[in-house]
């Protein structure tokens, strides 16, 4: 406790670490406001059927990750998603197109250039979305709690939902430049983190009901969640040390200046952006049949917007694999890595210098992937499999999956920053036991900056 109060002190005594702090609070709490005001014509009392249709299933996921304004029909109710999806939609561009790897490699004015083509791609995405979501909220609350149901509703509500949408991500990016932490990823945190209290008094009461497992249950879930807790901080901090014996065989050995080290190579390279990739498709199809209720919908949209169903999780699973490659392919470059080696003089014993490093790093980095993308593959899954042990719905998304992910990877991240503020003015840092260490890539969100 002394520990803390001590560091919550250093804190205070850095101005700039002060204001940032400060000012992140400051645009948090305003999205966390703005999630509560409904759009204007719609009738807030009459909401209860939206809110029981997002209590559960990939709505209620949905619902989590817009920190309820989905279920609040607010002006917030698409929430960041559709930027994520932008992001998304341009880094696969710098890939398979040329026009965008020219620009990827144009340094600051590229970069520039590629969030200009996201924020305008955010737009397009959100006016796909929001006739639908307003569709949708017409079928739940039907036309006599929407007061003036006309084409002005309809207009005015869509652009309405995409300038919230475009507030937020302007918010995200405030908080990244004037606070501490990434916005986008905190704002997303918040949002799932409001969620948090609500799903715990829900399982607590369904534990102490009749046939419920009592207390004990519910004490033995709190166990097995700080345990996944554990889990997913290693997840996404990534493996930085292997035995001896397998690092000699999978990373190599190098010498460098007269002294033997390893290679810098991550079991899990890719941090958290597989499972963004993978979730956000995996809300496609329930978007286009315009976010309607599972009971509804037939055929491949029922198949794949069936939160617990084995065909979404399995495709969940083998995307986030794939996924974690394709990102490491992105975040670890072998030939820049083999090229540094190189100008420092030092070699892989038993490898040619150059090319045949870089051939040998990148058939090491395939290697040590697999087990990581499995890994993150069954942490994502793991909410659809607590839900089958009777783990209620909104509970059982903080056993694993995206929500988690996120939670651990942004909480790492910002201690990290608040940290690095504090050892640069000779301050103690958060931990006695050494420095904290943040997620092994970029944020989820923020993948041309």
């Amino acid at each position: 406790m002394k520990k803390l109060i001590d560091t919550i002190k250093n804190i205070y005594k850095i101005e700039e670490l002060r204001n940032k702090i400060g000012n992140t609070l400051l645009f948090l709490l305003v999205y966390r406001l703005g999630s509560f005001v409904v759009l204007p014509g719609v009738n807030p009392a009459a909401l209860d059927a939206l809110k029981q249709q997002t209590s559960d299933g990939i709505l209620g996921l949905l619902n989590m990750f817009s920190g309820g304004a989905f279920s609040n029909a607010s002006i917030f109710a698409l929430g960041i998603m559709p930027y994520i999806s932008a992001s998304i939609v341009v880094q696969l561009l710098t890939i398979a197109v040329p026009y965008f790897q020219k620009m990827q490699k144009e340094g600051e004015s590229g970069r520039k250039k590629m969030n200009q083509i996201t924020r305008y791609l955010t737009v397009a995405i959100t006016a796909l979305q929001a006739p639908s979501y307003l569709a949708n909220l017409n079928n739940q609350i039907g036309t006599n709690a929407i007061s003036g149901g006309s084409t002005f509703f309809w207009v005015s509500s869509t652009l309405i939902l995409i300038a919230g949408t475009m507030f937020i991500m302007w918010l995200g990016e405030r908080i990244t430049d004037r606070g501490i932490g990434n916005g986008i990823s905190l704002i997303i945190m918040v949002g799932i983190i409001a969620e948090l209290p609500g799903a715990l008094v829900g399982e607590f009461g369904s534990r102490i009901a009749q046939e419920g497992g009592g207390t004990v249950m519910f004490l033995i879930e709190l166990i097995l969640l700080l345990f996944v807790v554990i889990l997913s901080i290693l997840l996404v901090q990534g493996v930085r040390r292997v035995p001896v014996q397998v690092a000699k065989r999978i990373q190599g050995n190098t010498q460098i200046g007269g002294t033997r080290q390893y290679i810098p190579l991550r079991v899990n390279a890719a941090g958290v952006m597989p499972i963004i990739f993978a979730q956000a498709i995996m809300f496609i199809p329930i978007t286009l049949a315009g976010f309607s209720g599972a009971d509804s919908l037939q055929g491949f949209v029922a198949t794949f917007s069936n939160f617990t169903g084995f065909w979404y999780n399995f495709t969940f699973a083998v995307m986030i694999i794939v996924f974690t490659y394709f990102y490491t392919a992105i975040a670890v470059n072998p030939k820049n890595m083999a090229e540094e080696m190189k100008r420092s003089g030092g070699f892989v014993p038993g490898v040619k210098p150059g090319l045949p490093t870089a051939e040998f790093i990148d058939t090491i980095m395939s290697r040590i992937t697999l087990p990581g993308a499995v890994f993150l593959a069954f942490v994502a899954i793991m909410p659809a499999l607590a839900m089958l042990f009777g783990v209620t719905n909104k509970f059982a998304q903080f056993y694993g999956g995206t929500s988690l992910l996120i939670l651990v990877g942004v909480v790492l991240d910002t201690l990290q920053q608040i940290e690095s503020h504090l050892l640069m003015r000779q301050y103690d840092g958060l931990m006695k036991s050494g420095r904290i260490k943040g997620r092994a890539t970029s944020s989820p969100v923020s993948m041309q900056s």
